[in-house]
């Protein structure tokens, strides 16, 4: 009976799972050193069996019948990474205005907020940047209620238009109440001012 190489260890557990999962160069160390997986990894990648997505990141791609391969998109990656690290993420800046509706244009570089290592990834054009933060600007519960402090940080005091607030408010009724109490807590005054305008419409509904 043949003796399995990495290789084939490498695209049987990878088989195993659907199409998109990402893995990292760690995920195989079980069947060789680092230098050994690695070497594996790019030599699947060369032969078309597996995606390189970033540096010691792989996929075997999704197939989307009408687009072909579907890479994976900057959230997946940057949930993988979470994940492996066991960290906390949280998106920031022009990413968090994006998710709101308070902005159209997709971010070049996407910022994610963590506790966990400072990094970037790079993805050709793209980029997901990892900045280390305090405790307290990861400790919001509520998922909106997180994207609308880090919206309103990166639009600044005093720079708020009319029309935005209302976006944010309308995107707050989404939120449990007591997640967005939680949370107005962890914001700066003057943006704890407009997300409690959300609490006092909820009370008048």
């Amino acid at each position: 009976m043949a003796i399995e190489s990495i290789d084939d260890k490498v695209l049987i557990k990878i088989g195993k799972a659907r199409r998109g999962t990402l893995y990292f160069t760690d995920d195989f160390l079980t069947y060789g050193t680092a230098k050994a997986v690695s070497k594996a990894l790019e030599r699947l990648a060369a032969s078309g069996e597996i995606v390189r997505v970033a540096r010691g990141i792989y996929a075997r791609l999704e197939k989307d019948p009408i687009l072909g391969a579907v890479r994976p998109g900057t959230e997946a990656i940057a949930e993988a990474i979470r994940r492996r690290d066991k960290a906390k993420i949280i998106p920031a800046g022009a990413m968090a205005m994006n998710a709101l509706g308070l902005s159209t244009q997709v971010p070049v570089n996407v910022v994610y907020l963590t506790d966990g290592t400072a990094r970037t990834i790079n993805l050709g054009r793209r980029k997901i940047v990892f900045k280390k933060t305090s405790p307290k600007n990861l400790a919001t519960i509520g998922k909106i209620s997180g994207l609308v402090i880090q919206a309103l940080k990166e639009i600044g005091k005093d720079k708020v238009i009319d029309g935005e607030i209302h976006i944010i408010l309308e995107q707050l009724k989404k939120e449990e109440p007591y997640r967005l109490e939680h949370d107005i807590k962890l914001a700066p005054e003057w943006i704890r001012i407009i997300m409690r305008k959300a609490l006092k419409a909820d009370t008048n509904d």
